[in-house]
This record gives structure tokens, C-alpha cells and sequence, in this order.
């Protein structure tokens, strides 16, 4: 897809109703710091529409992103920020449970994982919680250029078997860096909205 127009369109805080959007949501999950603002900014090619910051926890608000004016990115909270007090991450997840849970346009869900790590346990959660909602996550596997091309197959190894992945869940290694991962994101989300639009189309055909 060629982006050519991209805006955040609506900031949800914990209190706020989420919108009635009518096109298709893309949205990703992940812990704070895991890169989900590089990804976003990456795939769009812009330099700063999602705000980055070296500082987790930073994304405390749900933010929809108007693509083209054909679809929305949502940037979920970055979970697990252990700085934060036990009542307000409690509520984060509150919030992303809930969208995941009510969102009528949401087509795919791509979940972030620090491909030099292990994942945490909020990070199996969350991904039993997206499971549990019925979506089949993308695994994402991000800060690709942090560790030697030796590394990749054991460590992508170490993420599928701690998640516990459903058989013939996709997992893409992504570098911010040298973007490599980009085409395969950007074609699996095409392929969600194609799909999502031969769904339409069968449904008025009933």
C-alpha cells in the first residue's frame, strides 16, 4: 500500500468511549518499550506520527491513526511497566481487553515481542488474551538488528515455544533500523482487508 495520508484521528484514555469506526482496524499490542512506535512509524514512513520515546510506559491512551482514509492503525498501551502503580496497569489492561473485545472493524491484531528476550508473562497473557478473543496474532518479533543473524532461529525458537503458539501462527522478525520485516507486515495486512472486503461482499450477497 502506498501511504499517503496518515493522522492520529482519536486519543481513548481509560474513562473515554471508544469510536464507531467504520473501516477496518489493524492494531498491535505489546509491552512498553518493545518498539510498537518504531513499527508504526516504519510502516508508514514517517519519522514521528507515533511518538517515540526511550522511556516504557509512555503510550497511556488508545490511538487510532487514519490510513488513506481507507483504515485505522491502533496503537494499543505498551503493557507491563513495572513504574507504574498496580491500580493503573490494572486499568490499561482493562482498556485493551475491552477493545479487543467490542471492536466491530478490528481485522487483524499484530502482537510485538522483543525478539532478545524470553517473553514475560504479561506478554503470554496478552496473547492468550487475544487468542481467547477470538483473532489469530502475527507475532511480530521486534529489534531484529540487536542480535547476530546466528541468533535468530534459537531465539525466535525460545518466543514460539514460552508464548505457546497456535500451529501455523506467523512470526516476522522486524528491524526499525534497516526495515527489514516491512513488506511482509504490510502484506499481510492487505491480505486482512481483501479478505475482510470478500467477506462484505458474501454477506450482502445473502
Amino acid at each position: 500500500m502506498i501511504v499517503k495520508s496518515a493522522e492520529l484521528e482519536t486519543v481513548c484514555g481509560i474513562t473515554s468511549k471508544l469510536p464507531d469506526n467504520e473501516l477496518p482496524e489493524i492494531a498491535f499490542a505489546g509491552k512498553s518499550n518493545v518498539g510498537k512506535s518504531s513499527l508504526i512509524n516504519g510502516l508508514l514512513n514517517r519519522k514521528s506520527l507515533a511518538r517515540t520515546s526511550a522511556q516504557p510506559g509512555k503510550t497511556q491512551t488508545i490511538n487510532f491513526y487514519n490510513i488513506n482514509k481507507e483504515l485505522y492503525f491502533v496503537d494499543l498501551p505498551g503493557y507491563g511497566y513495572a513504574k507504574v502503580s498496580v491500580e493503573i496497569r490494572a486499568k490499561w489492561g482493562k482498556m485493551i481487553e475491552n477493545y479487543l473485545h467490542t471492536s466491530a472493524q478490528l481485522k487483524k491484531v499484530f502482537l510485538l515481542i522483543d525478539i532478545r528476550h524470553v517473553p514475560s508473562e504479561n506478554d503470554c497473557l496478552m496473547y492468550d488474551w487475544i487468542v481467547n478473543n477470538g483473532y489469530e496474532p502475527v507475532i511480530i518479533c521486534t529489534k531484529l538488528d540487536k542480535i547476530k543473524r546466528s541468533q535468530v532461529q534459537k531465539n525466535l525458537k525460545q518466543i514460539k515455544e514460552k508464548l505457546g503458539l497456535v500451529p501455523g501462527t506467523r512470526m516476522i522478525p522486524f528491524s526499525a533500523l534497516t526495515k527489514q520485516g516491512k513488506d511482509d507486515i504490510w502484506n499481510l495486512i492487505e491480505l486482512s482487508l481483501s479478505e475482510s472486503e470478500d467477506d462484505d461482499s458474501e454477506l450482502q450477497e445473502k
